[in-house]
């Protein structure tokens, strides 16, 4: 058969992964990246404003979990690399399969609509409009900040950690009386930053739900090169294993002064730090629960303490937003999205979406098993079952990943890449070069060209 005109956006990891593996399979993919520059993300300083990268930020996951399959990491590399290193590893693999002659720069898509009978028109950048049998979404979940919304006003200043830089830019960060929101891993990192006695700091911590923090090295070793999970046994059973376990690792946040965490270890995403638990206990960090209203520079607490501060960063978390589609026809409110395998939207068949999840333990190799996925769709070697059926397994995948985790927006794409990967690979691709041996795969290609305005006659003579 032949294959569909393919469109990606955003050469992010995903955007990257899903270019290379259609490309593999010999389909004609054009990758439209509002950038001039691969990276996502990854790419500090990105122009287009996506990227989250701080300038002292190393990733928490080490590089022994992150590598792609096909494109392992360096040896040379630490074990857990810089921002600048992660960036320099995706320009490696975007060069070694010569993943840029398929990329339009700074020529991202500003609208896309979906043709009557399949298949898309997309507004680009440039002001062009142009056609393709099939769209991937690959825009990232990390660039549209989410901040808190307290009562009262504050009158000093505030900033997302999306926007934080360093403690000079954009505000000069010295000598204040400075608030993060927040315990995720970034609030963690500009905790720390921030805290340092050199910066003549006052930094006060303050969280909702408190978390479990792990250490980022166990006896000299990455501590995630413990962690795996076993498709074969139920992950309930590796949880109480894991709940049991966390007594021995430090994690356990009311022994450095912060609040008891309102759920079990594994319930929420723990956050990774050595450091941070080092500053609450040398007495750097103040540790405080949810805040209860502004006040001008005042800042209450739900224990009926208040301090006075200068700044308040805002680490609170990411909204899940699709700039070019009208939200009339897909949003994700509350950050929920139904997806299939978070691949497919139910009764759209030429509509495919990557890395939209908060893979356990890493993004990187979850979405390299979803473009092996894409690609094999792409091509009619698979196809995904009828749209009742994929709602069924929505729900229970959604009950595996996340029944057991707080109601909260920064869960509801929660997913344990080994269990999915080991799916992928040895039930639902099967499944589906058997569904199309039964049924056929949907006939993608050529709707672009059919929905296009016919040539007018030439004039007569």
């Amino acid at each position: 058969m032949r294959a569909p005109t393919t469109a990606v956006i955003g050469a992010g990891i995903s955007g990257l992964t899903a270019t290379k593996m259609l490309v593999d399979y010999g389909v004609p993919v054009t990758t439209f990246e509002s950038s001039d520059r691969v990276g996502g993300n990854w790419a500090f300083g990105n122009p287009n404003g996506h990227s989250s990268a701080y300038r002292s930020l190393h990733i928490d996951t080490s590089k022994h979990q992150l590598s792609f399959k096909d494109f392992p990491m360096p040896d040379d590399y630490p074990d857990f690399p810089h921002h600048t290193d992660i960036k320099a590893y995706l320009d490696a693999y975007a060069d070694a399969f010569g993943l840029r002659e398929h990329i339009e720069f700074e020529n991202g898509v500003v609208h896309a609509e979906r043709l009557p009978d399949g298949g898309w028109e997309l507004a680009t950048q440039r002001g062009e409009t142009r056609r393709f049998d099939l769209l991937v979404v690959a825009n990232g979940h990390h660039w549209d900040p989410r901040t808190a919304d307290f009562p009262g006003e504050f009158t000093g200043e505030s900033i997302h950690s999306h926007h934080y830089v360093d403690p000079w830019q954009p505000l000069h960060l010295m000598d204040k009386r400075i608030l993060v929101v927040g315990l995720g891993n970034s609030a963690a990192d500009i905790t720390v930053e921030l805290s340092s006695r050199v910066l003549r700091n006052e930094v006060t911590l303050s969280t909702r739900s408190s978390a479990w923090i792990v250490p980022k090295l166990m006896y000299g070793k990455p501590a995630d090169m413990n962690y795996r999970t076993y498709p074969q046994l139920p992950l309930s059973w590796q949880r109480k294993v894991a709940q049991w376990g966390q007594r021995f690792t430090g994690s356990d946040p009311t022994n450095y002064g912060l609040p008891a965490p309102n759920h079990k270890f594994f319930e929420a995403h723990p956050t990774q730090s050595t450091e941070l638990p080092l500053r609450l206990a040398s007495g750097d960090v103040t540790a405080k629960g949810n805040v209860s209203r502004l006040d001008g520079s005042t800042v209450h607490f739900e224990d009926g303490t208040s301090t006075d501060v200068d700044v308040i960063v805002y680490a609170t978390g990411y909204n899940l937003t699709f700039p070019f589609f009208d939200p009339d026809f897909i949003s994700a409110p509350e950050n929920r999205i139904d997806l299939y395998k978070r691949i497919f939207k139910p009764g759209l068949d030429d509509l495919l979406f990557a890395g939209f999840a908060q893979a356990t333990p890493t993004l990187f190799p979850f979405v390299e098993s979803q473009a092996r996925l894409i690609a094999a769709y792409a091509v009619g070697q698979y196809v995904p079952p009828p749209v009742a059926e994929m709602h069924e397994v929505i729900r229970a995948d959604d009950e595996l990943y996340m029944g057991h985790m707080l109601d909260r927006p920064r869960h509801t794409h929660q997913l344990d890449y080994f269990v999915y990967e080991h799916q992928l690979r040895t039930s639902e691709l099967p499944a589906g070069r058997e569904r199309v041996r039964r049924v056929g795969a949907p006939p993608l290609a050529g709707r672009a060209e059919a929905a296009a305005p016919a040539a007018p006659a030439p004039a007569a003579s």
